[in-house]
């Protein structure tokens, strides 16, 4: 009678969590209901990942530019209502994310495989771990079981999300808000060890760092001269550049750089000018198994995160279900 009563209660319990839109998420979270999941959304990132190889960069970004908003919950993929402004369009995604499409796309197999029982939320993650590993980084196994918010919130975005501009200061105080430590900070740091970054992001890096018209004195000169001819003053601020020397390559190669002032951002820099996480970039530096281990841990951590609001599974990763 008693563990009658005690299954009775964790029943409840679980229903009263999910009610809240809190889950527990776990490995193998659709081996039953969708044995297939992952192998599909891994299928269709190598697709993306042939067809534009910087594709798959911008993807694995969408964890942290969703995770920190709300918490992991598919927010940053809904479209604009009559009624509601959504993420995509707060500046620090409008200048940094691309590629939706490839969400999209593993949405459609998705749910021709399994029809309403992955979400959106879920996807974001597989696709994230899928992304660094098919760049030749770890593969990980991710925790599953999250649904998909019924709204989203630009302001919140726009308040929330780093900007290139920032100092290692503001992250770690934005970090430590999560929970996430200063290693863990340096170490997601890492996800720009694939892709590009656009002028726009560094001009005023170039050319008013200080605010008395000079450039950040951490640019190893050699480097600015090759960053002020690709990024002139006045020119086209959506001209890109490679975010490390390994672009396509999920490698240490990003700390490297920043060790030789080789930093395209100045939120990549500072990591290395601050003594609090110079220590970490050092590391991460000279033993990248170091950080393909503390890189894991992280995301595993922001994977995380969540609003404790109710949700769903969407049908279309866009929008809400009718």
């Amino acid at each position: 009678m008693l563990n009658y009563c005690y299954l009775l209660f964790i029943l409840w319990l679980n229903m009263e969590f999910a009610a809240m839109g809190i889950h527990e998420l776990r490995p193998g979270f659709y081996n039953k209901t969708c044995p297939e999941a992952e192998i599909v959304v891994r299928d269709v990132m190598k697709m993306a990942m042939k067809k534009e190889p910087r594709s798959v960069a911008s993807v694995m970004r969408f964890q942290f530019h969703d995770c920190f908003v709300n918490g992991c919950d598919a927010s940053l993929l809904l479209d604009d209502t009559d009624s509601m402004l959504g993420e995509k369009l707060a500046l620090s995604n409008i200048d940094s994310l691309r590629s939706y499409e490839v969400v999209d796309e593993v949405k459609d197999a998705v749910e021709k495989a399994c029809p309403s029982v992955v979400s959106c939320a879920d996807i974001v993650i597989m696709a994230s771990r899928d992304a660094v590993f098919l760049s030749g980084g770890p593969y990980w196994g991710v925790k599953l079981g999250r649904l998909d918010s019924l709204t989203a919130s630009q302001d919140n975005s726009s308040n929330i999300m780093p900007s290139p501009r920032s100092n290692a200061t503001s992250l770690i105080n934005l970090f430590s808000k999560y929970d996430l430590s200063v290693k863990d900070l340096v170490a997601l740091s890492g996800s720009h060890s694939i892709g590009k970054g656009r002028c726009f992001s560094i001009i005023f890096r170039l050319y008013n760092q200080s605010g008395r018209g000079r450039p950040d004195p951490a640019i190893e000169p050699k480097f600015r001269k090759k960053l002020d001819k690709l990024c002139p003053l006045g020119g086209d601020g959506n001209v890109t550049s490679d975010l490390d020397a390994t672009t396509l390559v999920f490698d240490n190669q990003y700390f490297k750089d920043l060790v030789n002032g080789r930093g395209f951002l100045n939120s990549d820099q500072t990591l290395y000018t601050f003594p609090q996480t110079r220590e970490y970039v050092e590391l991460f530096s000279v033993d990248q198994e170091a950080f393909f281990k503390a890189f894991v841990d992280g995301m595993i951590k922001m994977g995380d995160l969540q609003s404790g609001q109710p949700g769903e599974i969407r049908r279309n990763c866009r929008v809400v279900n009718s």
